[in-house]
């Protein structure tokens, strides 16, 4: 490995979490930089892993810890415009740690230039996709400012020799060497890797998961949810209006009691390489089926085609850390427009692990019985598709007629690739 030498720091200030990685991260850097360290936690729904943060911080050798509520914004301005523009990375993940770093980053710079601090650290490893997002953000609102990446740097190599360098320091830790899981919590989801986890044919122990039962387990009676949007955004359940951050926690309570939301991925990071990943996101799996029911009840053929087209890149974009960029605010402004009438109520089915719609309904539904249905009616005249069908086919007939009238054939054969041979 090749050693770089380290800029002279004066004072950092370390995305923190109190996770494994960053408790460790913070007596590192004092040992190897000389520096100041300040601490940063953004609550964005993790819950206890709060508890004696900023006390733990300051016992490891932080001068400051930041402990700053980001709920409302991460859910009103990364949650709900991905979940308008309908983003699944790869067909399963919903980008729950994805969208939560730029945001994480973006106020850790906000500090950094506040505090005088001329360096940013945080504890992703060299072979993840979250050293990718955080260092995007530092990029795009102050590109001046050094970034430390221990994992890049130091000489642990894995989460077993992190906990003994965290022994050796007495350092709190809740991470162990029988249960080895790295885990990501936040309002929108929980991740799951590291442990049995790594190899892809081992199955999920029902102890890891935190925000949902076994399907197995859950009641044996349906829960009936109603979710009502305003342009693409959801504003109530089950006829009550609420904000952004209540409406996420009563949607995982009831998610998770019926076994909703959870994913088992072999995703493609970033960097290059295949990684095994468990996910639980149980409101985010209610709401992105509701938000697609409307959305087919609402949005012409050409729009709902051309947006499924755009959804997967946007997806990618979120993935790959791409959130502060001119072609993500361009694409929503794509998908703003197209929210414009997706707005009404989707009645859910939550049931063992199954999330189905019952019914839909909105001022702007394009469904109409009259054109719909198979009696009689005065807006479509079935005679008409005779037209339409020889129009739209001629392009197949005349191909068949080449073929069967004039007798040219119009497909290639294929050459006779065992002429030539090998020396």
């Amino acid at each position: 490995m090749v050693k770089h030498q380290r800029p002279e720091i004066k004072k950092a200030v370390l995305a923190y979490s109190g996770g494994l990685d960053t408790s460790i991260i913070i007596p590192w850097l004092k040992e190897n930089y000389g520096c100041e360290v300040i601490a940063f936690a953004a609550d964005v729904g993790q819950g206890e892993e709060l508890d004696g943060l900023e006390e733990k911080a300051i016992a490891t050798g932080a001068s400051k810890c930041y402990i700053e509520d980001l709920r409302k914004p991460f859910v009103e301005e990364y949650i709900w415009p991905t979940l308008k523009a309908s983003a699944v990375y790869e067909g399963k993940y919903l980008l729950g740690t994805s969208f939560a770093r730029p945001l994480i980053a973006k106020r850790q710079i906000e500090i950094a230039i506040a505090e005088g601090a001329d360096a940013v650290a945080h504890g992703c490893t060299g072979k993840g996709n979250d050293q990718v997002r955080f260092e995007l953000t530092y990029k795009a609102f102050n590109p001046k400012l050094h970034v430390i990446a221990p994992w890049r740097e130091w000489d642990i190599r894995s989460r077993e020799d992190a906990i003994n360098y965290a022994e050796a320091r007495k350092i709190p830790i809740k991470a162990s060497k029988d249960k080895i899981y790295s885990n990501d919590r936040n309002i929108w989801h929980i991740s799951h890797e590291g442990g049995n986890l790594e190899d892809p044919w081992s199955q999920p122990k029902q102890d890891m998961f935190a925000l949902t039962r076994s399907p197995k387990d859950a009641p044996d009676k349906p829960t009936e949810v109603e979710i009502e949007f305003r342009k693409g955004v959801p504003i109530g359940v089950n006829g009550t209006r609420m904000e952004a951050v209540p409406l996420v926690q009563l949607l995982n309570k009831l998610g998770g009691e019926n076994g909703i939301g959870r994913a088992d991925i072999v995703e493609n990071r970033l960097v290059g390489m295949k990684s095994r990943g468990v996910y639980e996101t149980p409101a985010g799996t209610i709401l992105y089926a509701a938000h697609q029911e409307l959305e087919s009840l609402v949005l012409d053929r050409e729009t709902l085609h051309f947006k499924e087209m755009i959804s997967p890149k946007y997806a990618e974009m979120v993935y790959y850390g791409l959130w502060f960029t001119p072609l993500r605010r361009a694409l929503d402004a794509f998908v703003d427009h197209t929210q414009q009438n997706v707005s009404g109520v989707v009645r859910m089915e939550l049931y063992k692990g199954n999330c189905t719609v019952l019914g839909r309904k909105s001022p702007y539904s394009l469904y109409r019985e009259e054109l719909a249905t198979f009696g009689e009616e005065d807006i479509y005249d079935q005679y008409d598709a005779k037209g339409f069908i020889n129009l739209y086919g001629l392009p197949i007939k005349v191909r068949s007629l080449v073929e069967l009238e004039w007798g040219k054939i119009l497909d290639y054969d294929e050459p006779d690739y065992t002429i030539f041979k090998r020396d």
